[in-house]
Parts: structure tokens; sequence; C-alpha cells
């Protein structure tokens, strides 16, 4: 599903920094876009930043059920500060799950926006996992059937002269005779 990406630039707080952006919503279905102003108020500014596809995949079901399950469903929006200088941001990906949202947040490099999910992306999403999601069955493991309470060859065995042996007894060290 094609997925605009509204961005809003609102100016900074701090002199360090001249502007802030925030992702604040998605367009369902919208064109192709590439940075076109949206709305303005004062200083602060909307644009239609870029329009990417949303993908959803029969494997990640869980992290999508996951996402539906929280009191506001939303998507999330991946963004790079921008090498060109005309486009401050780089939109990469626009994702359902919040797993892979997670993945990306991990490097730091990547900017990640938690957006609302529109009524209709809902029921798109709701739809997929209803259709495609299999319960992982819990299968517990099984203990080998090794013994544990015989001594292992080497590991605490008092014939063995090791010095690194962690597992012998300080009463199992052969005293050394002085005559």
């Amino acid at each position: 599903m094609r997925l605009g990406v509204v961005l809003r630039r609102t100016p900074g707080v701090t002199r360090w920094v001249s502007f802030a952006w925030t992702a604040t919503g998605v367009l369902v279905g919208a064109q192709d876009a590439s940075w076109r102003e949206l709305r303005r108020e004062g200083q602060t500014i909307e644009y239609h930043a870029d329009t990417l596809t949303l993908e959803l995949h029969g494997a990640e079901t869980e992290a999508y059920l996951h996402g539906l399950s929280t009191q506001v469903p939303c998507v999330y929006v991946v963004m790079r500060e921008s090498e060109q200088i005309d486009v401050p941001l780089e939109v990469l990906l626009v994702t359902a799950s919040p797993y892979e949202a997670q993945d990306y947040t991990d490097s730091g490099e990547e900017l990640v926006e938690k957006v609302p999910m529109p009524a209709g992306l809902i029921a798109w999403v709701r739809d997929f996992v209803e259709e495609f999601h299999q319960e992982e069955v819990f299968v517990k493991r099984k203990r080998d059937r090794k013994r544990i309470d015989e001594k292992e060859d080497g590991i605490g065995d008092a014939r063995i002269s090791q010095m690194g042996d962690v597992y012998r007894s300080p009463g199992s060290v052969r005293k050394e005779r002085l005559q």
C-alpha cells in the first residue's frame, strides 16, 4: 500500500538547533511527492516529504499483531539525515512492525518516528494478520538422559594433576613432602 509521509518542521528551542523535524501523519494511497508544502502556520511547516510502499510479510504477522494490540496502533517512519542540501531528511522506510522499527533504533544513525495508523490502514493490516497469522506451538525442550552425578574425565579427578582445575577441592591437593 502506498503511504505518503507527512513531516512537520518547527523552530528549534535552543540556539544549536534551528529546526526540529517530526513525522506527524501518513496519507493512505498518496501520489508521489517530493517535499511538497501542505500547511504553514507561522514558522511551523508541514510537508508531504515522500511516498513509500508499506509491504507486509507473512513471517512478520506476530509483530503486526503486537502493534495492533496497543492502545493506539501505529506505523513507524524511518528517516536519516540527507546529504543533499535541498532535502533535509531522507525517508527510508514505513513499517507496521514495531520489532523492525526497534532494529533501526539500535544503530543510532536513523531517526524512527511513531505515527498513528488511520482507520483504513488498521483494517487492512488486521485483515492481513487474520489471513496469514499462524500461532507457533510451544515445544518444551526435553533434558538429555545423561547422568549428571558421575564425574567427568579430567575434571575434579584427584588422580589427574591440574593446577587450573576449578572443580578440585582443597582437600584433594597432594601435599609435598619436605624430605
